[in-house]
């Protein structure tokens, strides 16, 4: 999202509102030396660009990683290929801080914050499990139960958004589980947190194939479960959709 300021110029013909700042060449500004206030609202155009969905990437590379580490954790994959494991889902990094990225352009700081804290929890998870730190099960123990209050913090804004709000009540017990483990090494624990990953990545998959659908058919083809603000976003009207912009992220002067 860009925002412009333009003029008129002499001839009457305006400038491509896609270039960013306020023009003020001699001689065009009407209220110039007249000591008038300039008609901000008139002069300022905002630039909308709408992108594809990131979402539906996001829950598959969630879904994908999820059932790597949880197989490592419930014995499907044998413990000495942990550093294998690290450097597969070191894309999971990748892929999410992009979606992430997509959605603060979409103007989704719920979805765009969820990604993001997913990358980096799956950075540190790998690059600890890769270069086999010592002490690195401890830490990992910390940095999951500190996201497991991310989670639940994100879960309490997220219930207008249901499948994103069932896939954080699933990654909180999740996450608190895989800590637990990190500290102390109990294996019924790491086949708890295992299962619990499995489960995720199947909320993960639906979430992800619900919204692609939507996406493709232009409506709801699956359960989502919306409400408030959020149904509203989708079927409002496109005045409805604007409302406020000026105080927007981006538009205001300050985040």
């Amino acid at each position: 999202m860009m925002v412009a300021a333009t003029r008129e110029d002499e001839r009457g013909r305006e400038p491509d509102p896609t270039v960013a700042g306020i023009e003020t060449p001699t001689g065009t500004d009407p209220t110039a030396g007249t000591g008038a206030e300039p008609n901000l609202h008139a002069m300022t155009r905002i630039t909308l660009r709408p992108i594809a969905s990131p979402m539906p990437l996001g829950f598959f590379t969630v879904a994908i990683s999820s059932v790597v580490t949880s197989s490592l954790q419930l014995g499907l994959i044998d413990g000495a290929h942990r550093q294998a494991v690290a450097l597969t889902v070191f894309s999971a990094f990748v892929l999410q801080l992009l979606v992430s990225i997509l959605a603060f352009g979409a103007r989704d700081v719920i979805a765009a914050t969820l990604m993001g804290g997913f990358a980096g929890a799956w950075l540190a998870n790998g690059l600890v499990t890769s270069t086999d730190a010592h002490g690195g099960g401890q830490v990992l123990g910390v940095m999951n139960l500190t996201f497991t209050v991310f989670a639940a913090l994100m879960a309490s804004v997220a219930k207008p958004k249901k499948v994103l709000w069932v896939l954080l009540l699933i990654a909180v017990p999740r996450y608190f589980v895989a800590g637990l483990y990190g500290l102390s090494g109990a294996a019924w624990l790491g086949q708890a947190a295992g299962a619990l990953g499995m489960l995720l990545a199947a909320v993960a998959m639906y979430a992800a194939y619900a919204l692609m659908l939507e996406e493709l058919r232009g409506r709801e083809a699956l359960w989502i479960g919306r409400s408030g603000h959020v149904r509203e976003a989708m079927h409002a009207g496109l005045a409805d959709q604007l409302n406020r912009l000026e105080r927007q992220a981006g538009v205001r002067r300050t985040l």
